[in-house]
């Protein structure tokens, strides 16, 4: 599976690509971005480059090949917080640093129009990933509700926020339980949506206040989701011809795992998993936050709900949790079970539709916010 990336890894590190008048070196604006983030040390760590395209100059900004070796052989990001000793729970400078470093070691540059926009996407890399960190759910594949002082239901439109609501304020009061003191009923792909929109809307209450007005008016009319809001407020890197590494991970991303079982990917809510990277090595857990995925435990349970499915009453699909968790255990105190199970699900997975032996859980591309800052901003409100 990482074999494609052994050898070369280090040197198809792109990192950033940074828009730039050439007016100033390269250094130097490598430096201020560097110092801004608060990450100056680093400076010595990167190779800093000009270079000329039909859009006009830029700067490109890596890890050398020595470190990416040393923190992320094989571009797997998952150990980086733990090589580098870094808190990125109890830290924000050291959340920050994990997600710069591991940015600067993608093997698809990230594009930033100005120093501005990257600036905005490492706040909103933290911001997902605070509030994911305190996102739990009641898991329902039919029913759904939220909090109704600052939402209602439209048969038409979804769940919209009512009148005078904060869009922030209602996400959160819908996502985390420590501030409503309720669960409320997402499937995991809306719920992600909606930590991937108060990551974004909060960057904008900073930087964008016009935007932001404008999105808020839009969850109070006619909130937007599925392949919309993919087109409407994420960038996706990778392909299933180019695919990413499959362990190349920024804290911030939203990625999927694939259910490669096309019996139990039947049973609804089972497709698969759509998850947010916490970062050290962590996948949030929408049903239990204080229990993350690691990758191998993400991999043990998906594997595992083939062997929990079974038919109910109606003669509908499901999936035995209970005995999955029990499966999931059992096989944990076998480690030769254990690395046989996560060789197979850690291969990438097949096309939507295609199930064979040859599929395992691993998605090809990451998800991540568009730019947001005033004058270079993409990310385009539909208007109704």
């Amino acid at each position: 599976m990482v074999d494609r990336w052994m050898g070369q890894s280090a040197l198809d590190c792109k990192g950033y690509r940074l828009r730039s008048d050439g007016n100033v070196a390269p250094t130097t604006v490598c430096a201020g971005v560097l110092e801004q983030l608060g990450l100056a040390d680093l400076l010595p760590m990167l190779i800093v480059e000009a270079g000329c395209d039909d859009q006009g100059g830029f700067v490109t900004m890596r890890l050398r090949p020595q470190h990416v070796h040393q923190w992320a052989p094989c571009l797997d990001t998952l150990k980086v917080a733990s090589i580098l000793q870094l808190d990125t729970v109890g830290s924000v400078q050291d959340l920050t640093r994990e997600i710069v470093v591991c940015m600067l070691m993608c093997p698809v540059a990230y594009e930033f129009p100005s120093v501005e926009e990257l600036l905005s996407a490492v706040r909103i890399r933290i911001n997902t990933v605070h509030a994911a960190r305190k996102t739990t759910l009641a898991f329902h594949t039919v029913e759904v509700n939220r909090p109704t002082d600052c939402w209602r239901y439209d048969e038409d439109r979804g769940f919209v926020i009512l009148p005078g609501a904060s869009l922030t304020k209602a996400l959160v009061k819908a996502t985390q339980p420590e501030v409503s003191g309720d669960l409320y009923a997402f499937s995991c792909y809306r719920a992600s949506e909606y930590l991937i929109l108060l990551g974004i809307a909060q960057e904008l209450e900073h930087c964008n206040p016009a935007l932001y007005a404008q999105l808020q008016t839009l969850w109070a009319e006619h909130p937007i989701k599925s392949g919309m809001f993919h087109d409407v407020f994420l960038r996706e890197q990778g392909s299933m011809e180019q695919p990413l590494p499959p362990r190349f991970f920024v804290p911030g991303d939203r990625t999927w795992f694939r259910n490669p079982d096309e019996p139990s990917a039947d049973a609804s809510g089972f497709e698969g998993s759509w998850v947010m990277y916490l970062g050290n090595g962590l996948f949030n857990n929408f049903w239990k936050r204080d229990q993350p995925y690691t990758l191998v435990d993400k991999c043990l349970e998906i594997y595992h709900w083939r062997h929990g499915l079974y038919k109910d009453a109606e003669g509908e699909e499901r999936i035995n949790e209970a005995k999955v968790e029990q499966l999931v255990q059992s096989s944990k105190a076998d480690p030769a079970e254990v690395s046989r199970i996560a060789a197979y699900m850690q291969r990438y997975r097949e096309p939507r539709g295609v199930y064979t032996a040859a599929g395992g859980c691993m998605d090809t591309t990451r998800e991540f916010a568009r730019w947001v800052c005033p004058g270079t901003a993409d990310l385009v409100l539909p208007a109704y």
